[in-house]
């Protein structure tokens, strides 16, 4: 499952949740079937080509879990985020799920690191 990050801003940017005016500039997901719930805001990529910087969410299980038993998490979860009623609560929330295999999130997250740890070798970010 990926969600994007804009989710937790969203739902207050979108009902009005803010004590004070605040305007989005633009949404960091690259998927604009992410910004439902702003439809008025571009994604950044309109502006800056192949940005793109969302949270995702996911269940991992420990190294030596059984194959069918990852499965069958796997299935279960998907059915649930099938649901009309819970897609519509993300769409609510101003996310979207990303239905995945086990060996399609393995590749999510590989990438994700590949990606962000260039991001800190550039920053020069050290662990602590």
């Amino acid at each position: 499952m990926r969600s994007s990050a804009q989710c937790s801003s969203a739902f207050h940017l979108a009902n009005g949740g803010y004590r004070r005016p605040v305007e989005a500039a633009a949404s960091c997901g690259a998927w604009r079937a992410l910004t439902e719930a702003l439809p008025d805001i571009p994604v950044m990529s309109d502006f800056v080509p192949g940005y793109e910087a969302s949270l995702f969410l996911g269940i991992g299980a420990p190294k030596n879990t059984p194959g069918e038993v990852i499965d069958r998490l796997n299935r279960e979860v998907n059915t649930g985020l099938a649901d009309p009623k819970i897609k519509a609560r993300f769409a609510d929330l101003g996310s979207a799920p990303l239905v995945l295999s086990p060996g399609d999130f393995g590749k999510l997250i590989a990438d994700e690191m590949e990606k962000w740890g260039k991001v800190a070798k550039f920053a020069s970010i050290k662990a602590e």
